[in-house]
């Protein structure tokens, strides 16, 4: 409410020189009786409470001639004497209709419950005239006050003092002009011992800004003549509100009671707008007053005295559009009229835009889950989603649900990651001791890198391999119930460097598990060296298991979160399933390490041809070496570039000691074996541990949350998991009505 520059006090004040912010009334014609009266049904229905709805409103300090001033303006006699209407908002409204009846009924608060609004809703008074209404208007009030329990002494057992219910006067007639305006209590500073409290005075001025606060409601702040406005709180209030002052009209009363020159001057100042100038301007009227005696059946004497007061000086040189009740009702009229007019079709909008997000609020509550049958539909539901997502996930179909845009749930690219890590790393660092290279030299070269590239290919990139897993501690602080099942390892390249010390290695072997063999050796010593070779297989295997599970276990976590429509559902969810989830995780580990322990503490065996074909290779591969220096060129040769002599391959390598030749062939057994061995290990992990136990199978930790797990729940698992809580079943109440309501209202607003 900003303060406007103050005319010079030698300007003569008349509608043509009044400042641009006080507009001349409209033509009083009413334009859009329909809409007034739809939004009078829409606040009956207290949609006010989620549309802010056209409303004019009186406000105003107690004793500021509130009540007087409805009186004067609408014509509703109120009881003299008696603050009875003040103790609530009231709202009165007119109403063109062929038959004359005055109908009373209450608007329940929003806050109150079912019961309060069906016993508020129950009371209704319907009065043939005016008059009827005049001679049983104070005993109505005392009705009124024992529905809304409010405390008087009439009313003893009241519990309020205030209370924020409505009172609605309706009064409808052939010759009545659309208006409604709402009076609400007065607010005031002091508290009286007895009667008020601060609570009240909280209350009131709760109710005062609740209304006023909306952009689509007229302020009528209702303000003495006979006191300097500057003082009355009820402007400041206006003004926090509406800081333009582009909604709030001025209305002075009691200007019967201003007697000095200075005061009168300053209330003209108002009106013609040279002081504290209010885009809708001030009017001055006069109210029945305490002392007014008139006790006509219509108000003549009351406008008869005002017409009196208002043709006195200085008031006859007001602008008479601003001077007098008739104008005031006229102005509002047409304020409530354009005001209607500019948001009716904003009102459409803002229901359908609110009832689209009070729908979707509803959804995400998910469907009502009272009854054992509707958790179970509910639940089913759920899980019906989350195993769609983990199909979309095994069949690397990403396409289909926006989960898989954070690629961290793209879960089976991921585990087939971890796999082929796995693979190389037990290729290039599975074994303890490096194994021996042949030097054939340039004989069979291409044969020889063939078979060597399975531990040289990619030297370079040894130790720079990086897992999926996050390092150890994070993982601990994220999911501390995996500790237990899972292996981390801080370092793991540290632990998986291979020893190149070969040959002292198998020289020692043999040694130390030598009996009393002729040209052969014992098969323990094979058993023993394998075991040895493969130390670091159940290390490696339950590192990178470990990444699969931690893999698997976010994308759960995560899907989850998503398919639950609250944060509870998922905890009550998550709580249930975990201690199965560990089990699978453990049951998946635990094969991971059974496989280990039979390649290791079984007999070396295989019926794998390939073993064959690489120690004969090997073997092949010893003569060729020995033959190096004893080849020669040979240019009567075409088919081969080098030539040995016969005899010479026959004696190749008997320069060897019966030693030698066990350690040669320990060696080359347990590198074709190891060869073959580890291919099978590497296959049977990923078949049996990883797709059998912890991706596809029955009993995988992906296939635990399903329709057949939710029908396996018992009644009790089935409340505390889907059952709603308190707040939800509130919530879901709130927004039935919600939605209900905002139906009704475009159903009204058509």
């Amino acid at each position: 409410m900003k303060l406007k520059r103050s005319l010079p006090e030698t300007t003569t004040a008349t509608p043509s020189t009044m400042g641009s912010e006080i507009k001349p009334p409209a033509s009083g014609i009413l334009t859009s009786p329909d809409r007034l009266r739809k939004i009078d049904q829409l606040r009956e229905k207290n949609i006010d409470v989620i549309l802010p709805l056209p409303t004019l409103v009186a406000v105003g300090d107690q004793s500021s001639g509130k009540s007087s001033l409805l009186e004067s303006v609408t014509g509703i006699p109120f009881p003299r004497g008696q603050e009875l209407c003040t103790r609530y908002a009231t709202q009165i409204t007119h109403r063109r209709d062929p038959e004359v009846q005055i109908i009373i009924t209450i608007i329940p608060a929003p806050q109150s419950t079912e019961a309060e609004k069906a016993t508020l809703r129950s009371y209704r008074k319907e009065l043939s005239s005016t008059t009827e209404l005049r001679d049983q208007f104070a005993k109505i009030l005392d009705e009124v006050n024992v529905y809304m329990k409010i405390k008087t002494d009439k009313n003893p057992e009241g519990e309020k003092t205030f209370s924020r219910d409505i009172l609605k006067i309706e009064k409808c007639g052939p010759t009545e002009d659309y208006l409604t305006v709402i009076d609400v209590p007065g607010i005031f500073r002091l508290t009286s011992k007895g009667q008020t409290t601060e609570s009240d005075r909280n209350l009131v001025r709760d109710m005062v800004t609740g209304f006023i606060k909306d952009k689509r409601t007229i302020i009528l702040a209702v303000l003495p003549a006979n006191v300097d406005v500057m003082t009355q709180e009820i402007l400041a209030l206006a003004e926090q509100y509406d800081p333009d002052g582009e909604r709030t009209l001025g209305v002075l009363t009691k200007p019967d009671l201003v007697i000095e020159r200075s005061a009168k001057e300053a209330v003209c100042n108002l009106v013609t707008g040279r002081k504290k100038a209010l885009n809708l301007g001030y009017y001055l009227v006069k109210n029945r007053g305490g002392d007014d005696d008139d006790d006509s059946k219509d108000d003549s004497g009351i406008r008869r005295k005002e017409r009196d007061l208002f043709q006195q000086s200085p008031w006859c040189n007001l602008p008479q559009e601003r001077v007098g009740v008739a104008a005031l009702r006229e102005r509002l009229q047409d304020l409530l009229g354009e005001i209607t007019d500019k948001a009716y079709p904003e009102l459409r909008s803002e229901a359908r835009k609110k009832l689209a997000e009070a729908r979707e609020q509803q959804d995400a509550l998910g469907p009502p889950r009272q009854t054992e049958r509707e958790q179970q539909q509910y639940l089913a539901q759920i899980a019906a989603k989350f195993q769609q997502i983990v199909r979309a996930a095994l069949e690397a179909n990403y396409s289909t649900h926006s989960a898989f845009d954070e690629h961290g749930l793209r879960l089976i690219s991921q585990v087939v990651t971890v796999i082929d890590i796995f693979n190389r790393q037990m290729r290039q660092k599975g074994h303890t001791y490096s194994f021996g290279k042949i030097d054939t030299g340039e004989w069979g070269s291409s044969d020889n890198k063939a078979d060597d590239s399975e531990e040289e290919e990619n030297a370079s990139e040894h130790g720079t391999e990086q897992n999926i897993a996050t390092n150890a501690k994070e993982v601990r602080r994220a999911f501390p119930e995996l500790e237990s099942i899972i292996h981390m390892v801080e370092e793991p390249s540290a632990e998986f460097t291979v020893q190149q010390d070969n040959s002292n290695w198998i020289r020692n072997m043999y040694h130390e598990s030598r009996g009393v063999e002729l040209g052969t050796f014992s098969p323990i010593v094979l058993a023993s060296a394998f075991r040895e070779q493969t130390t670091k297989w159940s290390l490696m295997t339950e590192h990178h298991l470990s990444d699969i599970i931690l893999s698997i276990h976010k994308f759960i976590i995560s899907i989850l979160k998503i398919v639950c429509s609250d944060s509870k559902l998922f905890e009550a969810i998550k709580s249930i399933l975990m201690d199965d989830l560990l089990a699978r995780y453990a049951k998946g580990m635990d094969y991971a390490k059974f496989l280990v322990q039979v390649e290791r503490e079984k007999k070396p065996y295989t019926v794998n041809h390939y073993f064959s074909s690489n120690l004969q290779k090997a073997r092949g591969d010893r003569v060729a070496e020995a033959l190096q220096n004893k080849r020669y060129y040979d240019s009567n040769c075409v088919s081969v570039e080098y030539a040995v002599k016969f005899e010479h391959v026959s004696t190749a390598i008997t320069n060897k000691s019966n030693e030698q030749h066990a350690q040669d062939d320990i060696h080359d057994i347990l590198k074709s074996y190891y060869k073959v061995s580890r291919k099978r290990f590497v296959d049977n992990v990923w078949l049996y541990a990883v797709d059998h136990h912890l991706l596809s199978g029955p009993n995988s930790p992906l296939t635990l949350f399903s329709e057949q797990w939710v029908l396996g729940l018992d009644e009790d698992s089935l409340n505390a998991i889907a059952g709603e809580s308190r707040t939800t079943r509130d919530k879901r109440k709130e927004l039935t009505k919600k939605i209900a309501d905002l139906e009704e209202a475009l159903r009204i607003l058509k």
